[in-house]
């Protein structure tokens, strides 16, 4: 994938070469959504200032797409209002639409068009001029690696080459706010690289708004998080500022001559234990203080326990302690 800046951006309506009316691409303010007595989204306010990587994080279930669905003004908010750039998602959707590129978890390319006809298509709902949008889909389909593939079907492509191209299509009439659900699930290591250098090199040109379940990958290029859960927002800072708000997440690496597997299922059923993961022949495990250590030394015992370290806490271990580790469908 080509690292290239975007040929050209648009101007948000009513605003002039000397600058956008606010520096806020998003601005959320007190909005619900109700579905009969339950709150997917429950009075929840933010901003997002222009030209910032946003990650919006949360546990199936936290509301976040149902947040993503009013800012991109497909479903209306019960109480609230939301901005985008300025305008109102309620009484100026068509203008928000024109502004904002959109791309979902799934990959809904139509299967039936070329790549090349998706990215056309796309420009011409947008009701951008053939002339223009040419020299668009010509820049873009270069800047995601797909120019020699542009005359051949999605089915053709891998996982991480049908994400690029969705992310092209978001980008055909310019956007000045980009949001990414979930945009790399499902890839493979190298395509992620690729996805996210392709995602900071955007920021120069754009807001993006990211949702993921990848801690990594929120760590790696988000400059300000928000964790939400039940609708509301249990937290928000950079992922710096997060971990170190945590850091009475006691995190440890556990190393072991033998019986790996046996222990982290031991490990796995204490109730002190908040997260546990497997590291080559160790286990890295968050208690939920520092007095749990002896408790947890005592349950393994001494007889295959190799070494003990003090790890430092994870945007992971954050998450977990926030929203807990039982498994959501």
């Amino acid at each position: 994938m080509r690292r290239d800046s975007l040929p050209g951006t648009v101007l948000p309506p009513g605003s002039t070469d000397g600058g956008s009316m606010t520096d806020m691409s998003v601005d959320i303010r007190s909005v619900s959504k109700w579905y009969g007595s339950l709150a997917a989204v429950d009075r929840f306010s933010l901003e997002a200032r222009q030209g910032s990587i946003f990650g919006l994080l949360g546990p199936n279930g936290a509301g976040k797409t149902t947040l993503i669905r009013i800012l991109t003004t497909l479903i209306r908010p019960t109480t609230g209002e939301a901005f985008i750039e300025g305008c109102s998602v309620l009484s100026e959707a068509k203008k928000v639409r024109a502004l904002i590129g959109v791309v979902p978890q799934e990959n809904n390319l139509d299967r039936y068009l070329t790549a090349r006809e998706n990215l056309e298509l796309h420009a011409r709902m947008h009701g951008m001029r053939s002339a223009d949008y040419r020299r668009q889909v010509d820049a873009l389909l270069e800047l995601t690696g797909l120019a020699n593939r542009q005359h051949e079907f999605p089915d053709t492509f891998s996982g991480g080459m049908q994400r690029r191209l969705v992310v092209a299509r978001a980008l055909v009439h310019r956007p000045r706010v980009l949001f990414l659900d979930e945009p790399t699930t499902g890839l493979d290591p190298q395509s992620r690289r690729a996805v996210w250098d392709y995602v900071r090199d955007l920021q120069r040109e754009m807001t993006i708004f990211l949702t993921t379940h990848y801690m990594d990958e929120a760590d790696a290029l988000c400059d300000r998080i928000v964790i939400m859960d039940k609708g509301r927002i249990l937290e928000d800072g950079s992922a710096g500022e997060l971990k170190e708000r945590f850091a009475h997440a006691h995190g440890y690496e556990l190393q072991f001559r033998t019986g790996l597997d046996r222990y982290a299922e031991l490990l796995g059923r204490l109730p002190f234990v908040t997260s546990l993961v497997r590291n080559g022949e160790a286990l890295r495990v968050t208690l939920r203080g520092e007095e749990f250590l002896k408790p947890l030394l005592d349950a393994v015992g001494t007889d295959d326990l190799k070494g003990v370290c003090l790890r430092e806490p994870s945007l992971e271990d954050v998450f977990i302690e926030l929203t807990g580790r039982e498994v959501r469908e």
